[in-house]
């Protein structure tokens, strides 16, 4: 539930975007990428969000589809545009990102009323995101979703902070804090746990996210790869996967929807994030997002080697 929207992706890497001469389009947004990367997993997968009713709402609908996620909860916003991105390019790790959500994100205008509250609480996994929180009335509809499920299945809160969305961080506390009491998994990098829980040490920060009332705390260190804590004490931490980074952006989704897939799988807390990993590698080492999301034998095959 969330986030979704056009990305136009420069086909030129190293090149300022004001440069740039011609762009691809694709599926972008975090929890519908993670939803695509789930998809390609072998999973059924939905998004409810909303778009503009215009030819990249139509686009996104029709994009949705063609990766097999179920687009009955996306609905049209009459008098919003669809939200376009762009990034600019600069591997390994430089990748700026331009969002054009005025006036106002069609996703952020997600209602309670709207919602599917009996689908919301019998899926195996309820993927929410930060953003969602940032504004109203999505900051009410996502809580009530939340609220609703009260923790049944798995319930994933990716913290998500992006900080253009937000006054200030001090404004993201409160609704984080609301979240997470809700939530049974919490993923974020170390800045995002910064602003949820006031914790930048991974283990502090995971421990936090625990005691915040979740029952697996994800956190990601960048290069030194990521972290999980279990509250009844498992823990796993494991190295980042080699890679030639070609994009960086949605490695995170990717990652993502590899997290869903092993923990529906029920496989082992270390299996899981280091199948998460190779999944969010393989990613990086190509240009788009949702179009780059992996089937599972090329992340098995990633594990396997040892690099992508």
């Amino acid at each position: 539930m969330g986030r979704i929207g056009v990305d136009l992706y420069p086909l030129q890497t190293g090149v300022p975007l004001e440069r740039v001469e011609t762009f691809g389009k694709f599926l972008g947004g975090s929890p519908s990428n993670v939803a695509v990367a789930a998809a390609r997993l072998g999973h059924r997968a939905a998004v409810v969000t909303r778009t503009g009713q215009d030819p990249f709402g139509t686009y996104l609908h029709e994009a949705l589809r063609e990766f097999g996620v179920d687009d009955r909860w996306v609905s049209g916003v009459p008098g919003l545009p669809t939200p376009v991105t762009f990034c600019e390019i600069f591997p390994p790790d430089d990748f700026p990102l331009y969002f054009y959500r005025q006036p106002k994100a069609p996703d952020l205008e997600i209602r309670t009323g709207e919602l599917d509250l009996d689908a919301i609480r019998a899926a195996r996994i309820f993927w929410v995101t930060g953003t969602g929180l940032c504004a109203e009335p999505s900051r009410t509809a996502t809580l009530d979703a939340l609220r609703h499920r009260a923790k049944s299945g798995t319930t994933v809160l990716d913290l998500d902070w992006r900080p253009m969305f937000w006054p200030d961080p001090d404004s993201a506390r409160a609704p984080y804090e609301e979240a997470l009491a809700h939530a049974t998994v919490a993923v974020g990098n170390l800045e995002e746990c910064r602003v949820a829980t006031g914790e930048s040490e991974p283990g502090a920060a995971a421990r936090a996210l625990i005691a915040a009332g979740v029952e697996l705390a994800v956190v990601k260190q960048g290069p030194k790869g990521v972290l999980a804590l279990a509250a009844d004490g498992r823990s796993a931490e494991v190295p980042p996967v080699p890679v030639e980074v070609v994009n960086g952006l949605g490695a995170g989704d990717a990652f993502g929807g590899a997290l869903c897939h092993g923990l529906l799988a029920g496989l082992p807390l270390e299996q899981t994030v280091r199948f998460a990993n190779a999944a969010g590698a393989i990613v990086a080492s190509r240009l788009a997002c949702s179009s780059a999301m992996p089937y599972a034998h090329e992340v098995t095959e990633a594990m396997e080697g040892g690099l992508v």
